[in-house]
């Protein structure tokens, strides 16, 4: 039967074809003449036809010999070129990255490294998917998932990439109509904006340099689920709010935001890079590189 075939078998009959002896067959494969027959015999046996003829001079292929091995020299040549292409996928980035993060990361940080790693793989086409509901990576076929902040139990492989700061800002403007924050007490007395998919958004806790550790309970004027929608609220002058610093940093630069009680630390996030499966091809492998090293240089 078809399916109870020793597929091995197929490139020991090749061999032998070409080398157009069992003795030459056996040296080339590295077997002994006498396995090197008993592999045919028990491949005509599961095939149920004569493959070769064979006297003592001399072989000569069968009918069904004959379009058996042009199959058979096909499908080891389709299967040598399967084998490069997967040894190619391993070694060289290649093919199509799909990725998926959160919006506001994906905006900041992913989309303009993936900007300068297609200009160093052009090979690799980028298929990136932003937004802020955590996406099944098999299911929907990710190759790959940078998630920011704390890490869900998770049966998927991650690689800690780096780590943001969690900042207190407001406008000066905002800042020059209701007075400046000295103490995190005094944000109670604030309008807070707040990031609704944290766990505790009106809840902080502060930590002195000293390690003192002070909580405070927001009184919120607005919420959003996304850090970009509370920074846009942050810089139209409606609060105050807790950012993460690759969103804030380049508002505090250019002077349309103030940072806060930087004497005081908030609880640091993490960036992970999140994959599936435990070796992860040549494309998942250089960009996770690529934007660890980014991130080294930030």
């Amino acid at each position: 039967m078809a399916n109870e075939v020793n597929l091995n078998r197929l490139a020991v009959f090749v061999a032998l074809v070409r080398a157009g002896s069992f003795t030459a067959a056996a040296e080339q494969l590295g077997l002994t003449k006498a396995m090197v027959s008993q592999h045919l015999a028990r491949l005509e046996q599961e095939l149920g036809t004569t493959m070769l003829l064979r006297s003592t001079r001399r072989m000569s292929l069968t009918e069904a010999g004959t379009v058996f091995h042009a199959d058979c020299v096909r499908l080891l040549a389709d299967a040598e070129v399967a084998i490069a292409r997967v040894g190619g996928n391993r070694d060289t980035p290649s093919g199509t990255l799909r990725l998926t993060t959160s919006t506001d990361y994906g905006m900041a940080v992913v989309a303009p490294a993936l900007a300068s790693f297609c200009q160093l793989h052009p090979q690799v086409l980028v298929d990136l998917v932003i937004g802020d509901r955590i996406n099944d990576l098999i299911a929907e076929r990710f190759d790959l998932a940078i998630r920011v902040g704390w890490l869900r139990d998770s049966s998927l492989h991650a690689v800690r990439l780096g780590s943001f700061r969690q900042m207190v800002v407001a406008t000066p403007a905002y800042l020059a109509a209701h007075g400046t924050p000295r103490r995190p007490e005094q944000l109670a007395m604030h309008g807070w904006i707040a990031m609704s998919v944290l766990a505790t958004p009106l809840r902080w806790t502060f930590v002195s340099s000293g390690g003192s550790r002070r909580t405070v309970r927001m009184k919120p004027v607005a919420q959003a689920n996304n850090a970009a929608a509370v920074r846009a609220m942050v810089l139209a002058g409606a609060g105050v709010a807790v950012l993460p610093d690759y969103l804030a940093e380049e508002d505090i630069r250019a002077g349309r935001l103030v940072v806060l009680l930087a004497q005081y630390r908030l609880p640091e996030g993490g960036i992970h890079a999140v994959y599936p499966g435990r070796q992860p091809p040549a494309k998942v492998r250089s960009f996770i590189d690529h934007l660890r090293g980014r991130l080294a240089g930030a």
